[in-house]
């Protein structure tokens, strides 16, 4: 069925289905996390129940986009060891410390406490529950760290030697590869993503149940939706600023990525266009019905309406990367980005006008936006990857040369099964996420201690009693 195929293309379609499904977990719990941090730390500070409420309702959220975050994660590693053990074994002694200590510092961290986090307020007391929380927050985004760190090092290795006879990489400096030139801006621009995906997602939900009536605890509904606006309102302007120095990065160290993203089939000596709509052609090399405003994209890029800008056509052609996806998913996540600014705009404007959560169209605005940060996360991750084909590490190793001998129908296979696998276990928990969205925060919402199947009480203890609002709880 698939020896017809080449098994360096399925090989990469299998990596890429499965990655892009695992990236949407930790790019919604890396910031939910945080969320729920800073909501266990308003309900300690100021005692206001509805902070208690919304903590109760998405920790359960959290728990299952985290349990399906970890097993989607597990499969990767297989696939690095089974279909690209070429680049395992000559790359592994640079990429293999960052992802254990991943594992030692950030994992362990983060599941070591998640228990206390999920299970622990009556049995750890409110400072050492909030602790945990704090340490699965941090925790998410010490993992964000070091894989952060390795992806940057296939984008822009710096800091290591290639081994003769061998080929594999030897590390001269751990600290060069793990700081190499572009992990700062991914790493900022990544997680920066990852709050917005979570604020859009909770502003999408909190709005749809202030379309649908004040059900459940209309405090905690309005508070809910309140933060994600002040999220949109306030991350995306630096969001945008991160993407544009990240952009600048990416120009000096990955020129050609640059080129495809941009359309440069030909150079430009006197300032190169912006082309904000078109159909790439790579047969003629052009840009077919193009919707461009001339000299900007110099202007952007450096900072200069005349600047010279290269073109594809001064790089070998086996170096190009496909322009055609690399063009439309950058395209994809810019336009998700204003789209977003303008929603965070249009919130500001509601909020001074005092009609933040009675002014229908920013509501379903922010229901159909709601997906918006997660599907720009997607897109921007296609066009880093993508854009740095036909490379694995970036000018030094091809992906033609890190697969491993692998049959095609054997990839392929897996591949299916991946698919199929993926669609019927993680549809049916995102179904279940969406039940639990689908219900408005009650005004006592149940936390997961007083679920069926909890963990017992310790003998001994009783339930703390309920706090009344505006009642500081001590510590």
């Amino acid at each position: 069925m698939f020896d017809g195929l080449d098994a360096v293309l399925l090989a990469r379609m299998q990596f890429a289905f499965t990655i892009t499904i695992h990236f949407l977990f930790p790019g919604f719990t890396i910031g939910l996390a945080s969320f729920l941090a800073v909501l266990n730390a308003l309900w300690l500070r100021t005692g206001k129940i509805e902070y208690l409420n919304l903590f109760n309702y998405w920790v359960k959220i959290f728990a299952l986009a985290f349990g399906m975050g970890v097993v989607s994660g597990i499969v990767m590693s297989y696939e690095i060891g089974t279909n690209w053990a070429t680049f395992a074994d000559r790359a592994g002694t640079v990429i293999g410390p960052p992802m254990a200590y991943e594992v030692l510092s950030a994992f362990f961290l983060e599941a070591g406490f998640l228990g206390i986090m999920l299970f622990g307020r009556e049995r750890v007391g409110p400072t050492l529950h909030m602790a945990a929380c704090a340490a699965v927050a941090i925790g998410t985004c010490t993992s964000a760290f070091w894989i952060l760190s390795v992806n940057s090092w296939m984008q822009t290795p710096t800091g290591f030697t290639v081994e003769p006879g061998t080929g594999r990489f030897i590390p001269e400096s751990f600290w060069l590869t793990v700081f190499n030139p572009s992990f700062p801006y991914r790493l900022m621009h990544t997680v920066c993503a990852a709050y917005l995906g979570t604020g859009f997602v909770v502003g999408g939900v909190g709005a749809w149940h202030l379309l649908k009536g004040q059900q459940g605890s209309p405090a905690a509904t309005r508070r809910m939706f309140s933060m994600a606006m002040w999220m949109a309102a306030i991350v995306v302007p630096i969001q945008i600023f991160l993407g544009d120095q990240h952009g600048l990065n990416t120009l000096e160290h990955q020129p050609t990525k640059i080129m495809a993203m941009e359309g440069h089939f030909r150079g430009h000596p006197d300032g190169a266009p912006l082309y904000l709509f078109g159909v790439p052609n790579e047969r003629t090399q052009r840009v077919d019905y193009p919707v461009a405003i001339p000299k900007l994209g110099s202007l952007l890029l450096k900072h200069d309406p005349d600047a010279p800008m290269p073109g594809l056509d001064s790089v070998p052609a086996a170096d190009r990367p496909p322009v055609g996806i690399v063009f439309w998913s950058f395209r994809v996540m810019v336009g998700l980005g204003l789209l977003m600014l303008a929603l965070g705009m249009a919130g500001l404007w509601c909020r001074w006008r005092g009609t933040l959560y009675s002014n229908r169209l920013l509501l379903w605005s922010a229901v159909a936006l709601s997906p918006a940060g997660l599907s720009a996360i997607v897109a921007g991750w296609i066009t880093t990857e993508v854009g740095r084909q036909p490379f694995t590490i970036y000018g030094v190793l091809r992906t033609s040369e890190s697969v491993a001998p692998v049959a095609a129908s054997a990839v392929g296979a897996t591949l299916v099964a991946f698919v199929i696998v993926y669609f019927a276990v993680f549809g049916a928990g995102t179904l279940y996420i969406l039940r639990l969205m689908a219900h408005a925060p009650s005004a006592g919402e149940s936390s997961l201690e007083d679920a069926p199947g909890a963990p017992v009480r310790a003998a001994g203890t009783t339930p703390a009693p309920a706090i009344e609002p505006h009642i500081i709880p001590q510590t």
